[in-house]
């Protein structure tokens, strides 16, 4: 976790640099730099967010699958993974009221299905077996962001994600105790990039805090020969602050 960090901290400072880089040739030439911002701050900020995750994979191949739960009356059902994302980004003025942001970000995906075990006599022991699948992700998004109104903006651009790994974890056990906790690495044959869209709403405070709900479409199939036709999908809210 930490050497993740890291590599966020290091790859926003770079971009960063670049930046200011040519910020400074551009006052130099005595080109004429104008912006004026949605809260007044300076024209390059820095910023980090955070936030939760509810994350699924949706598609034909998921289809199928539904298809065959609904088939089980109930015991077997499919719920979104639970995760967080955590990271940084720079924001570059472009004109008044339109800003352009990349950003770096750790991000949890994945899925989850759960199973009750069919005791009819015991159901008092709430027997189940649930199966998660842990992927954890570095995103680079390039959001485009549009001020509607004082602090308020919509989002959208590309996001480009590596797989840093893939578990899947499977736990079982009655009246809330685990008889089973147990995780398999499950990386190999999954595609290590993964293109998607990503796009929503957010509000940015005068005092430097933001806050936004936005969602990623998976556009790559997850698995490397694009054969199990199943996409990324994850609905994210998030808390910042732009220094």
């Amino acid at each position: 976790m930490k050497k993740i960090f890291l590599l966020i901290a290091v790859v926003l400072g770079f971009v960063a640099t670049k930046v200011q880089a040519q910020q400074r040739q551009v006052r130099y030439v005595g080109q004429p730099q104008t912006y004026s911002g949605s809260v007044g701050q300076s024209p390059v900020r820095f910023g980090i967010k955070a936030g939760g995750n509810l994350a699924n994979w949706e598609g034909e191949t998921m289809t199928s699958v539904q298809d065959l739960i609904d088939y089980t009356d109930g015991s077997v059902s499919r719920k979104m993974r639970e995760g967080f994302h955590i990271g940084g980004y720079v924001t570059i003025p472009v004109m008044k009221g339109f800003e352009i942001e990349p950003g770096l970000q750790y991000s949890q995906k994945g899925m989850q299905m759960v199973g009750k075990i069919p005791m009819e006599k015991a159901d008092f022991l709430n027997a189940t077996v649930t199966l998660t699948n842990k992927a954890e992700y570095l995103d680079l998004p390039v959001i485009a962001k549009v001020y509607v109104g004082e602090g308020f903006h919509i989002f959208a651009g590309p996001q480009v994600s590596y797989l840093v790994s893939n578990k899947v974890q499977a736990k079982a056990g009655a009246l809330g105790y685990n008889a089973l906790n147990r995780e398999w690495d499950m990386k190999s044959g999954l595609r290590d990039v993964d293109v998607a869209v990503t796009g929503g709403l957010g509000y940015q405070f005068a005092n430097g805090f933001n806050i936004s709900a936005g969602y990623d479409y998976g556009l790559s199939t997850i698995d490397d020969n694009g054969s199990f036709d199943t996409f990324n999908r994850v609905a994210k809210a998030s808390i910042g602050y732009t220094f």
